[in-house]
C-alpha cells in the first residue's frame, strides 16, 4: 500500500464506521425509536443529503439547521415582557416546528463546529424534546451531524452530557453505495466510468494536505455539474475547473480518461448492431467506459419495440470483443445496477452470455 492510500486508510478507520446504505438503515430504526442519532464523518461524504433522501422518501419536510451559524439565544428564542401577565416569555426560533401535527426531521448540522454555549442550548432539545417554554410537536425528530476533530474544520469538543444523550454512528465512503446514487442521479457517464475503474478517487481527503480542492462524492457531484454546462470550454480551463472541484492530480488522471473515452464507439452503434468489432489498446478503462455509455443508453430506451434486440446486439458485443472480468461486469450493470427489466431467457445470446458470467454474476466487488 502506498503512502497515500495509507493516509486514506488512517482517515476512514475508525470503529464500526459504516457505508450510507447502512447509516441509513440505521437512522430508520433509531428514527423508530425515537433516539437521536449523531452522524459523524469526514466532509463531503454525503451526511445531509442521505437525512434528505430518508425525508423525501417518508414524505417528510426535513429542517436543515447549521448550529455553527446560530448564537445561544437562537435554540432558545429571544426574550420578550408579556403586559398581560407581566412575565418574560420567549419567542422560539421560526426555523422549529411549530404545528401541533407537524411531524418533520429536524437535522442539527455541524453540531460541533457551533460555539460550545450554543452547544449547551441543544442539551435539553435532544434529550426532553422541550427547551424553555418550547415543546417539539409530538412527530418531529431529531438527528444531528457533524465532522470529526480531525478533519481540519472548525471544531469544538462535545461536552459529554450531550454526547450522552446521543446514539454516536460513523460514516465513511463505499463505491458501491455511490455507484448506485450516481446512477440514479444522472451523474456524468465519464466520472462514473472513471471511478468504476479508479475507485479509490472517489474520495480522496486527506486533513495533512495544504490542498484545498479534493475528491469527494460531493465534489466529484460538483465536477459532474461543471462538465454537463461547459461543453464549449477548452480543454486547458475545463482541467482547471475539474481540478477546482477534485484536486489537480485526480483531475489530471480523469481529463487523460475522458480524452480516451471520446474516442470510443457511440452507443448506438452498438445497440443498434451496426457495430460489431472493436479494438481497443490494452486500456482496460475505455472499456468501463464503453460498458457504462451502453448501459445508460439502454435505459434512456427501454420500453422501445426493439429494445429485447438492442439489449442482445449489447450482449453479443460484449462477448466477441471483451475479456472475461469485463462481460461479467457488463450483466451486473445492466441487471442490478441499472436495473434494467430484462429478461435474459429471451435473449438469443442468453446460454453464450451465461456460460461466461452465471456464477460470477450475484458475487459482491
Amino acid at each position: 500500500m502506498n503512502t497515500k492510500e495509507t493516509k486514506k486508510v488512517e482517515v476512514e478507520k475508525i470503529n464500526n464506521a459504516l457505508s450510507p446504505s447502512s447509516i441509513k438503515a440505521a437512522l430508520k430504526h433509531l428514527l423508530a425509536a425515537r433516539e437521536v442519532p449523531m452522524i459523524w464523518g469526514p466532509p463531503g461524504v454525503g451526511k445531509s443529503d442521505l437525512v434528505a433522501e430518508i425525508g423525501r422518501e417518508s414524505n417528510r419536510k426535513v429542517i436543515d439547521i447549521r448550529l455553527a451559524l446560530w448564537e445561544p439565544t437562537d435554540v432558545r428564542g429571544i426574550p420578550y415582557f408579556d403586559p398581560e401577565t407581566k412575565t418574560m416569555k420567549w419567542a422560539s426560533p421560526s426555523e422549529l416546528p411549530h404545528g401541533e401535527n407537524d411531524n418533520p426531521i429536524i437535522l442539527f448540522d455541524e453540531l460541533v463546529s457551533a460555539a460550545p454555549s450554543v452547544q449547551v442550548g441543544a442539551y435539553q432539545i435532544t434529550l426532553n424534546r422541550r427547551i424553555g417554554e418550547y415543546v417539539l410537536p409530538k412527530g418531529a425528530d431529531m438527528i444531528c451531524a457533524g465532522n470529526r476533530e480531525n478533519d481540519r474544520g472548525v471544531t469544538y469538543k462535545m461536552p459529554m452530557p450531550l454526547a450522552n444523550r446521543l446514539i454516536h454512528l460513523t460514516m465513511k465512503t463505499d463505491f458501491n453505495d455511490w455507484f448506485q446514487w450516481a446512477v440514479n442521479n444522472n451523474i456524468h457517464n465519464d466520472i462514473v466510468s472513471f471511478l468504476s475503474w479508479s475507485k479509490k478517487d472517489l474520495f480522496d481527503f486527506d486533513p495533512k494536505s495544504s490542498s484545498v480542492a479534493f475528491a469527494t462524492p460531493r465534489s466529484w457531484a460538483k465536477a459532474s455539474n461543471i462538465l454537463k454546462n461547459s461543453e464549449n470550454a477548452s480543454e486547458s480551463l475545463l482541467t482547471a475547473l475539474i481540478g477546482g472541484a477534485i484536486g489537480d492530480g485526480v483531475a489530471i488522471s480523469f481529463m487523460t480518461h475522458r480524452k480516451l473515452s471520446s474516442k470510443l464507439p457511440k452507443a448506438e452503434d452498438i445497440l443498434s448492431g451496426k457495430l460489431t468489432k472493436f479494438k481497443y489498446n490494452k486500456d482496460i478503462s475505455v472499456l468501463y467506459a464503453l460498458n457504462i455509455n451502453c448501459c445508460n443508453e439502454l435505459r434512456e430506451r427501454v420500453g422501445q419495440k426493439d429494445w429485447i434486440k438492442q439489449v442482445d446486439n449489447f450482449y453479443r458485443f460484449v462477448l466477441d470483443n471483451f475479456p472475461q472480468e469485463m462481460i461479467v461486469m457488463a450483466v451486473r450493470l445492466s441487471l442490478k445496477n441499472y436495473s434494467l427489466p430484462i429478461d435474459p431467457e429471451k435473449l438469443s445470446t442468453y446460454d453464450a452470455f451465461m456460460e461466461k458470467v452465471e456464477k460470477h454474476l450475484f458475487v459482491q466487488d
